[in-house]
C-alpha cells in the first residue's frame, strides 16, 4: 500500500501535518518537493495555448478494431 502523508522539512527534521495510517516499522520513502522557478499561480489561461500542437485523427469516432466483435 502506499500512501502520501504532506509534511515539511526543516533544519534537519520533517514535521508531518497530518497522522500516518500504520501502527508498525514501516518503510519510507521521502521524496522533497523543490522549485526551481516560481510558478504561474494566477489561474489565467491563454486561449488557444495548445494550437498546432493538438490534432485529432480523422477516424477518431470508428470503432476500434479490439471492439468490433461486441458491435
Amino acid at each position: 500500500m502506499l500512501t502520501t502523508i504532506k509534511g515539511v522539512y526543516e533544519q534537519g527534521h520533517i514535521f508531518m501535518k497530518e497522522e500516518p495510517p500504520v501502527n508498525t516499522k514501516t518503510e519510507v520513502f521521502i521524496t522533497f518537493l523543490t522549485q526551481d522557478q516560481e510558478l504561474d499561480t494566477t489561474g489565467k489561461r491563454v486561449p488557444g495555448g495548445l494550437k498546432g500542437r493538438v490534432t485529432i485523427p480523422d477516424d477518431f469516432n470508428e470503432t476500434l478494431e479490439d471492439f468490433k466483435d461486441y458491435m
